[in-house]
């Protein structure tokens, strides 16, 4: 996926704690919102984890309340 932006909540539940949130955009241009441990920044391009794999992604928290999660940057890809 790559990402499009960042987004700002500043109103949260307490199981989402302080993660970054990030917008990424799908193969299929589906728009979609992860939570971002990594750091990725707008034009990267990342690989995610989803479901029960998303939380345990979350380093500090493996009870953070997320279904996606950015597990890291990729270095190179020939889009």
């Amino acid at each position: 996926m790559r990402v499009l932006g960042k987004l700002v909540c500043t109103q949260r539940v307490e199981g989402l704690g302080h993660m970054h949130l990030r917008i990424l955009q799908n193969n299929k241009g589906k728009k979609l919102v992860a939570v971002d441990p990594v750091g990725a920044r707008e034009g990267n391009w990342v690989f995610t984890t989803t479901g029960t794999a998303a939380r345990f992604a979350c380093p500090n928290n493996p009870d953070t309340i997320t279904d996606l999660t950015i597990g890291g940057i990729i270095d190179f890809w020939d889009a």
